[in-house]
């Protein structure tokens, strides 16, 4: 099982943490994202988890656009929606959390 979840904002973000921690309750074995973008991105900046941020991916163009940095223990894709599209071409179950 593979699964995307989509956190656009804060809100977004706290439902897709506990999302990807409940799945892995029920699923061990499942591959977990979460992609982070628009109002997401300064909330997890804000608000590091270290349960979950080992499966965030950042948007960079968020990143750019509002002159933030990631830190080294959370990675990057260079735009959330080409990542959330190609993704989804490659079988992952895309949720918007």
């Amino acid at each position: 099982m593979r699964v995307l979840l989509h956190a656009p904002t804060a809100d977004a973000l706290k439902r897709a943490r506990s999302n990807a921690r409940n799945l892995r309750v029920r699923q061990p074995d499942a591959e977990i994202l979460i992609v982070v973008n628009a109002d997401g991105v300064p909330a997890a900046l804000e608000s590091p988890d270290p349960e979950t941020d080992s499966v965030l991916r950042l948007c960079a163009n968020t990143l750019v656009a509002r002159n933030l940095d990631a830190p080294g223990s959370i990675k990057t894709v260079p735009a959330a929606v080409e990542t959330l599209a190609q993704m989804q071409i490659e079988g992952w179950a895309y949720i918007r959390a």
